[in-house]
């Protein structure tokens, strides 16, 4: 109860004014993301509201925000275009139960397996991302747009100097907003990105047949976005995590983002998942527990219902202003040290996967490639086998398994045994698997067709165990 009252009481005023900011900044970003799906903007529109009410419930980590983003409505795309909105709303409301089962699976244990380089680029992929998304907002437009986006980054990062109660990104956009209305400034409003409908989601079931047929359409896609959004989730819940020192229930937060895809598709959104940019929005304004969250979702709501006259004037190069901060605040800057000083594998791999992000505009990607090819690199690295003689002893230095057994059959058929009798000592080795079971037995029956002897020694139980169930299996056969 007391860990319950502190996410939800713990910081009441700043997780409220936090929220407002975040649903400010949510809308330009979700209409964004519904163009990019071929969808209505109130479809983005409506899973932010969705998405940001349910988690602030059910989600596992306090003052993350969950709404549609982009790399999930990179994968609709095709679905779309080939079958339509009513076949989205049944992807995702598959892609939620497919996200619960995960979570209930205990997905997250999968996150010890992401190293440290492979944060690194993401968390510096992302930044780019972040920025290169606002260029088309202020590139070559105008010299007010350039002008603006000056003026907000100078509020940002002076105004929390002298103002500490209220969030400063949300002091710039009241302001900025009044000065562009009165002064009658020509400045790119989010009324130019799309259309607000001021009307609240209501319930629905997808129009589609409940057939065999729809699940072979909808399952490939509900299947890469729950996997592009629990991926995307869970590095945003490793990220908050480490920016405010506190700990979140990570099978917890799959589970929820599940919950919150199933109301979504029922009520007319596309799916979602965290969203890095807006969590890191909601951390720097001062939110840290679920009100801000709900406050998101609710304010977003209450500005699409009531003041949604109002917020398509909100200028553009304002917004932009407010997430180059954000990039800017993303971005690890000590990682152009850790180029220098960490090892060329660790850099490859963090290189890599700021690469691939940026190449694909896709989070999981780069991911996942970092992650395989540090595994390629871990098995280059330990699949060195050396081998030192004592008299009639043989002692293994190293790890014998499918990459390491050639060099260790390698030596006994070039070595010049002189002795009839000899041991293998595996007291500073381990057999991992049946690779290194054959090798061994490959050595021990090499030797012998000389004449020689071989008595293994010094084999731990994990080896003793492998060896054993693998030789009861060939006597089986």
């Amino acid at each position: 109860m007391q860990s319950l009252k502190q996410q939800w009481f713990g910081n009441v005023r700043g997780d409220i004014l936090s929220g407002i900011v975040v649903a400010l900044a949510l809308i330009p970003e979700a209409i964004a993301f519904s163009i990019i799906a071929g969808v209505d903007p109130m479809v983005g529109l409506y899973a932010s509201f969705t998405m940001a009410i349910i988690i602030a419930f059910a989600g596992g980590r306090p003052g993350m925000i969950s709404a549609a983003t982009g790399a999930m409505a990179l994968v609709m795309v095709p679905l779309v275009r080939d079958y339509g909105l009513q076949y989205l709303f049944a992807a995702t409301i598959l892609t939620g139960i497919i996200q619960i089962l995960f979570g209930v699976l205990k997905i997250a244990k999968l996150m010890k397996f992401i190293p440290n380089a492979v944060m690194i680029g993401f968390v510096n992929s992302l930044a780019i991302l972040i920025f290169m998304a606002q260029v088309p907002h202020f590139i070559g437009i105008s010299t007010m747009t350039y002008m603006f986006v000056g003026i907000t980054l100078l509020l940002v990062y002076t105004l929390p100097r002298f103002i500490k109660v209220i969030p400063a990104p949300l002091i710039a956009i009241v302001v900025l907003t009044t000065i562009t209305i009165y002064s009658g400034v020509d400045l790119r409003t989010i009324g130019d990105l799309g259309s607000i409908t001021q009307s609240l989601p209501s319930f629905l079931i997808p129009d589609v047949p409940f057939n065999f047929e729809t699940l072979k359409i909808i399952f490939p896609f509900s299947i890469s976005l729950a996997i592009v959004g629990l991926v995307e989730s869970l590095l945003t819940s490793q990220i908050v995590d480490d920016m405010t020192g506190t700990e979140s229930n990570k099978n917890r937060e799959a589970r929820g983002q599940g919950i919150a895809n199933i109301v979504t598709g029922f009520f007319g959104g596309m799916a979602g998942c965290a969203m890095i940019g807006q969590s890191v929005i909601n951390v720097k304004s001062g939110g840290r527990g679920r009100i801000s969250t709900l406050i998101a979702g609710l304010f977003l709501i209450f500005l699409i219902m009531v003041l949604g006259d109002l917020v398509v004037k909100i200028p553009m190069p304002v917004l932009v202003g407010i997430m180059i901060m954000v990039s800017i605040g993303t971005f690890d800057w000590s990682s152009f040290k850790y180029l220098v000083k960490a090892p060329r594998t660790d850099v490859i791999v963090m290189l890599t996967t700021v690469v691939i992000v940026v190449w694909t505009h896709d989070l999981s990607k780069g991911v996942i490639a970092g992650v395989i090819l540090s595994a390629i690199f871990f098995v280059v690295k330990i699949a060195t086998v050396k081998i030192h003689q004592d008299n009639h002893r043989y002692i293994v230095e190293g790890q014998l398994f499918f990459a390491s057994t050639d060099a260790f059959v390698d030596y006994f058929k070039s070595a010049v045994i002189r002795n009839s009798n000899i041991q293998i000592d595996f007291s500073n080795s381990r057999i991992w698997d049946d690779s290194g079971v054959g090798a061994l037995v490959k050595v021990e029956d090499l030797l012998r067709e000389k004449g020689i002897q071989v008595e293994v020694i010094g084999l731990d139980a994990p080896s003793k165990k492998i060896i054993s169930k693998l030789q009861g299996m060939s006597a089986s056969h």
